[in-house]
């Protein structure tokens, strides 16, 4: 029988109750016996709810950090905390998985990853549309030179108006922007995994602030306060990397547009394309004919990674797992992560100071 890990959640808002803690309970490998929350409401309800006997409730996260018992630890608190709880938890000997972004700033997800290395503990972060069923197609293709190399891409965060009004996300001191880096973030990384690069050169980046100070907007969680609207509304941004490819990143929360993706990708390469828009399609040519063919994802086949028929929380949550037991490297690696948040941090350093930024210079 396989070891059962002990876990620990720090934070037991919304992302806990709706990913983290329901995929978690189906792991026959997994106990939770730690809740944290500065609501300690939310906390014993978390406990009740998803824990294992005798599991324990506590307010401030160092005090559950000291029990060596745990095994693993989930932050999941907002964006400003991230890099403090984790790293506190990487020096406790636990293995780490935080919620996306990284971290508030690009230093705090380098110093995540440069601790992760030295304690030779696991960290990983949220992004879990890399476990949809279309993102593990088509990484696939990519991964077997089908659309060539990869080297014009955008990364699609776009909503027409469902800005989250919950929380803190209008909060710029706690979250450390808006839908840049709370779907954007997404978007990026997901076509950074699909190409495989990882090496950015030059950023250049605009954010607006025109639609957040609207009165009694139609928004699909209510109107909300433009008082409270302390991050951009929209951000763009433009990527060239080191090898010459190029990536175009859009993101909003409301923007007046039609065209409205979120955590997809468009790709062009040297034999193909592919873009996630209405499904997955992948377009060529083949023998002097152009061609476009829709993946049904409805019809089976083999899972990119073992087991089927599972969502994409289960997935990510069971492949995390899997990565402690057997001492591999987890999907999202520490290092991956830390480029996002590089290249977020470096479009809002352009739109703010509205000049390029050039990286590892």
């Amino acid at each position: 029988m396989s070891r059962i890990f002990r876990i620990g959640i720090i934070g037991c808002g919304g992302i806990a109750k709706g990913k983290h803690l329901p995929s978690l309970k189906k792991l026959a490998n997994v106990e939770l016996v730690a809740f944290c929350d500065i609501v300690n409401e939310r906390a014993e309800a978390a406990a009740e709810k998803y824990g294992a006997e005798g599991a324990k409730v506590y307010e401030d996260y160092r005090e559950l950090l000291l029990d060596a018992s745990i095994d693993i630890v989930h932050v999941l608190t907002p964006n400003d905390s991230h890099a403090e709880i984790a790293i506190a938890a990487l020096e406790a000997g636990k293995h780490v998985m935080c919620e996306k972004p990284m971290a508030k700033t690009a230093a705090d997800a380098k110093r995540m990853a440069e601790t992760a290395k030295r304690t030779g503990k696991k960290l990983t972060i949220g992004y879990n549309n890399r476990f949809r069923a279309d993102s593990q197609h088509l990484k696939r293709v990519c991964e077997e030179g089908e659309l060539g190399e990869i080297y014009f891409a955008k990364a699609h965060a776009i909503r027409r108006r469902a800005v989250p009004t919950w929380g803190v996300f209008l909060d710029e001191e706690k979250q450390g922007g808006g839908p840049l880096i709370d779907i954007g973030t997404h978007a990026l990384d997901l076509t950074l995994w699909m190409m495989n690069n990882y090496k950015p050169k030059v950023v250049l980046g605009t954010s607006y602030h025109e639609l957040s100070q609207k009165e009694n907007a139609a928004n699909a969680w209510g109107p909300w306060d433009p008082s409270k609207f302390t991050v951009e509304d929209s951000a763009f941004g433009m990527i060239v990397m080191e090898n010459g490819a190029t990536i175009m990143l859009e993101s909003s929360w409301a923007l007046n547009t039609l065209e409205v993706d979120e955590a997809k990708c468009s790709l062009s390469g040297t034999e193909g394309g592919a873009d996630m828009k209405g499904g997955l399609r992948i377009n060529g040519e083949k023998h002097s004919r152009l061609f476009t063919t829709e993946v049904d994802l409805k019809a089976g086949g083999v899972a990119f990674y073992d087991g089927a028929k599972e969502s994409d929380a289960d997935l990510e949550m069971r492949t995390w797992i899997n990565a402690i037991e057997n001492n591999t490297e987890p999907v999202v690696t520490p290092e991956q992560a830390y480029v996002v948040s590089q290249i977020l941090e470096a479009i809002y350093e352009s739109a703010r100071t509205g000049k390029a930024v050039y990286l590892n210079a």
